[in-house]
């Protein structure tokens, strides 16, 4: 029995929404380094962009919240490849904000962003992949947020948690050309990890997760790849976990904490 190459992409394009910065950059640099032409999306263009190997991601000033601007996204990356094979929804995000106070405009646009963006990006890469001989995979990326909510969290928590659903009905009606599955990503340390985390950039957090670190972004982008590739072509509808196992149940680390 042979075994296809897991990380050869060569012939192959690639869609990261949010990939300028942060997890998206990895994502982006992860499939260049193995060979796909890679195409990524923002509002505005960065400083510089995702490069592997002497090789760099294109560039498609976007805002995914259109479902007309995604769909000229989808379009402009089919054009200037030829195809389009992997769709990695990775844009997303909100600060925090008390569900009690917040505007219903704050709302709309955390669920437009979370939940309505990708969707728009995936209809319109689903026209381009079910064509295509060897089909086409979306990767949603979701967060932890939709399993287990933090105070703060409201509107983002149920648009990830929508995320999650959305990938399943999805996997149900595109299959078997197009697989969509969707990637449950934890703590991850980023340039932002001190804001997000504290001053000492998420060291005191990472006691709670059992692997006893935060993710790394090419954490999340080598389960991408993974899922993207020929290992996983019977890999649908489904739900990674890449958490490092969640977090420690605070009944446990209470009852260990030492006492005064």
């Amino acid at each position: 029995m042979e075994l296809a190459d897991p990380i050869d992409f060569a012939g192959r394009a690639v869609i990261v929404t949010g990939g300028t910065k942060g997890i998206g950059a990895v994502i982006a640099e992860v499939f260049l380094a193995a060979g796909a032409e890679v195409m990524v999306c923002g509002r505005t263009a960065p400083a510089a962009l995702p490069s592997s190997g002497g090789r760099s991601a294109a560039f498609h000033a976007t805002d995914i919240r259109d479902p007309t601007a995604a769909a000229g996204l989808v379009a402009a990356t089919a054009e200037r490849f030829g195809r389009l094979d992997v769709l990695v929804n990775n844009a997303g995000g909100s600060p925090d904000a008390d569900a009690a106070t917040v505007s219903p405009r704050f709302v709309e646009k955390v669920v437009a962003l979370n939940l309505l963006a990708p969707f728009y990006v995936a209809q319109a890469a689903n026209l381009v992949m079910r064509e295509q001989p060897e089909g086409g995979a979306v990767i949603n990326i979701g967060s932890v947020s939709a399993h287990d909510p933090q105070p703060g969290t409201a509107a983002y928590s149920a648009a990830k948690a929508g995320l999650l659903g959305l990938t399943r009905a999805l996997a149900l009606e595109w299959a078997p050309r197009v697989r969509v599955n969707h990637i449950t990503a934890g703590l991850v340390r980023t340039a932002d990890a001190a804001a997000l985390y504290g001053d000492d950039g998420g060291a005191a957090v990472a006691g709670i997760v059992p692997m006893g670190r935060l993710a790394a972004p090419a954490d999340a982008a080598h389960a991408c790849l993974w899922l993207a590739g020929p290992h996983a072509a019977y890999v649908n509808g489904a739900d990674l976990a890449v958490h490092g196992g969640g977090e420690i149940p605070a009944r446990y680390l209470a009852r260990r904490a030492p006492r005064l």
